[in-house]
């Protein structure tokens, strides 16, 4: 499968953001999806994960609450829905797939990136 990301951008503290993740081929529907996050000096940090039926969604601390990550299987599609943003949340947001995995940072595929600024 091969991703996509798109959406981030410059905002100011407490705006809203959502980013898309685009998925290629027939069998999107039986991956589970994940958004990951890396910033300058720091390691690759895991945001959100949504299992292959959507019935079960996923979220690291320091985002549950605020962000929101959807899926619509119909478009190959995964989404980030990002409130009350912060300084804090400024980085390259990356969407990932994996069979097996949904949470945590070892996944299979990866989309390129997405920057998201995010200004006091």
């Amino acid at each position: 499968v091969q991703l996509q990301a798109s959406g981030g951008g410059l905002v100011q503290a407490e705006d809203s953001l959502r980013l898309s993740c685009a998925a290629s081929g027939r069998t999107f529907s039986s991956y589970n999806m994940g958004w990951l996050r890396q910033a300058p000096g720091k390691v690759r940090e895991f945001v959100a994960g949504i299992r292959r039926s959507g019935s079960s969604t996923y979220y690291g601390q320091s985002v549950k609450g605020r962000f929101t990550i959807s899926r619509d299987d119909a478009k190959n599609l995964v989404y980030l829905q990002m409130n009350s943003l912060k300084p804090d949340d400024t980085a390259v947001y990356y969407c990932a797939a994996d069979p097996n995995v949904w949470y945590g940072s070892a996944w299979d595929y990866w989309g390129q990136g997405t920057l998201v600024t995010v200004s006091s």
